[in-house]
């Protein structure tokens, strides 16, 4: 198949849709790939390095006329002219809110791609390149709200006295928000973060911030199966505006991630709130192309209002990073043609053929067929609906399944149940009183000391923060050492079960340790230098 990598038509665009290692990739599954001169200057990808990887230069109109033409940016009129009937093209393509460019395709006889309809299911997540943008979105919010802000968002003991870290407000833990999330934790800040999807809190939880709920329980309205947030009934709506303007005024950095495919962004904070937001405070709007999450954001500007708080509407926040951004584009491309190609050849296939694979295109494919917006002059958008949920599977009913009217009952439920655990607390303390009264006052003393050890450990341990894990294993290292001089002070016991319980120790101490110390080694492998 010839694929053709034209130079992106908007000079603002930065990142191109194939990079010499993608070129490379696409090659050697026998592939010919023509790329326009200067295609890849923006995103640092000189001519040179494509026609080392294999790529042969071309000009635009030999480039448009291949059979599947990979871009950023949807396609423009004179792209399309320049395109023959029969071919393909792949990019961003915006389908919901652009009709004009479907019906052109169509008009055309180019089938369309739309790399912004890949379904969010298991097996199209190489194909998404809107995670894979969003991901570096979120990360390049954090840092353009550092920049505006002005200080440190890490806090600081020195002897001139304190500094509180910044505090940063997620709004949406999707791919971007937690991309967000995890740049202002690694930066040292104070992250909270919500999301109208109660089932992302364990997510945002392990990433070391804060998961903000709501005092009272809200439903989400016109409840969506692609995996997307879906819009809020009005009590809900509500609940979420306190909220929002409650985090938002205490906040240094708010960072804005809302978006409903096909739909305006919501409006989640209104200029009453930003107007009562510390002056300094910084908002990263990335809802800001469909409209913002915040009143006063506007698209591709710095707005700064009479309160002194900065409103950042920037759009082209992955391509700020467009060598990253680029690579990843690619590779999702890369993926897609693998899934167009019919019998790909093995990378030991001569490339002196440039046929190579067809392009095969699968409208039974069900990610395939939400892709395409255009074929053989049909607008084939909207694409049948492909259902997916991000919430887990609901816990069978235990009532009805034995024939028992009532509440529900989960396996969490049962755990949960106070009343459970109170009376489980009560029987092991119960057992456990019986055993001292009949024990050696030496067996004695050493259970109490156990019990007090483990009621220590279990409190200090289960409090210690998700990003004090790693180094907590330092600690368990040097307890399990502990463990092993233990037991082998018991390994010469004239008790047999004694011994026996001491080389069980011994062997499951060693493992613990010699294992902590290997992970660790590996982890610290991560760090060093390939030169050091």
């Amino acid at each position: 198949m010839l694929i053709g990598i034209p130079r992106e038509p908007r000079e603002a665009q930065a990142i191109v849709a194939a990079t010499p290692t993608t070129v490379t990739a696409l090659r050697k599954r026998g592939h010919e790939v023509l790329v326009e001169r200067g295609a890849g200057e923006r995103a640092s990808c000189p001519d040179v390095a494509y026609a080392e990887a294999g790529a042969r230069l071309a000009d635009r109109a030999e480039v448009l006329a291949a059979d599947l033409v990979l871009q950023v940016d949807a396609p423009t009129t004179e792209q399309l002219d320049a395109m023959r009937p029969g071919g393909a093209v792949a990019s961003l393509m915006a389908p919901a809110r652009a009709p004009e460019l479907l019906t052109a395709l169509a008009a055309h006889g180019v089938t369309g791609l739309a790399m912004d309809a890949v379904p969010r299911i298991s097996r199209a997540q190489s194909l998404d390149v809107l995670s894979s943008m969003a991901n570096l979105a979120g990360y390049r919010a954090v840092i353009e709200a550092a920049h505006d802000y002005g200080g440190m968002l890490a806090g600081q003991v020195t002897a001139a006295g304190t500094t509180p870290p910044a505090t940063v407000f997620v709004v949406g833990a999707g791919v971007a928000g937690l991309a967000a999330i995890g740049a202002a934790q690694s930066l040292g800040a104070q992250v909270r973060a919500f999301d109208v999807r109660p089932e992302v809190a364990e997510q945002v939880e392990s990433m070391g911030a804060t998961f903000v709920s709501l005092e009272v329980e809200v439903e989400v309205g016109g409840g969506r199966s692609d995996g997307y947030a879906g819009e809020l009934t009005e009590d809900a709506e509500r609940a979420t505006q306190e909220l929002y303007a409650q985090e938002a005024m205490t906040a240094d950095i708010v960072v804005t991630t809302a978006l409903i495919p096909g739909r305006p962004a919501p409006r989640l904070i209104d200029a009453g709130t930003v107007a009562a937001m510390r002056p300094g405070s910084v908002v990263v709007d990335l809802a800001a192309a469909n409209g913002g999450n915040v009143e006063g954001t506007i698209a591709d500007q710095r707005v700064v209002t009479d309160g002194g708080v900065t409103l950042l509407g920037w759009t082209d926040l992955a391509g700020r990073m467009p060598a990253q951004a680029s690579q990843l584009y690619g590779t999702n491309m890369v993926n897609l043609v693998a899934l167009l190609a019919a019998d790909p050849r093995a990378a030991d296939t001569a490339l002196d053929d440039a046929a190579g694979p067809p392009l095969v295109l699968d409208l039974e494919d069900q990610v395939l067929r939400a892709m395409t917006v255009a074929h053989d002059g049909e607008v084939l958008w909207p694409p049948p609906q492909v259902a997916v949920s991000a919430a887990p599977a609901p816990a069978p009913d235990r009532g009805e399944a034995a024939g028992e009217p009532g509440a529900r009952h989960t396996p969490d439920d049962v755990v949960r149940d106070p009343r459970r655990r109170r009376a489980v607390v009560l029987t092991l303390a119960v057992l456990a009183a019986v055993g001292a009264a009949f024990a050696p006052d030496e067996l004695r003393m050493h259970l109490t000391v156990f019990a007090l050890a483990v009621i220590a450990g279990y409190y200090v341990i289960s409090h210690v923060t998700h990003a004090l894990h790693t180094p907590l294993m330092s600690v368990t290292n040097a307890i399990s050492g502990i463990i092993c001089v233990g037991a082998i002070l018991q390994v010469g016991s004239d008790n047999t079960w004694v011994t026996a319980l001491a080389l069980v120790g011994i062997t499951v101490a060693s493992i613990n340790i010699f294992g902590g110390f290997t992970v660790t080694h590996r982890m610290l492998g991560m760090f060093r230098r390939a030169d050091s």
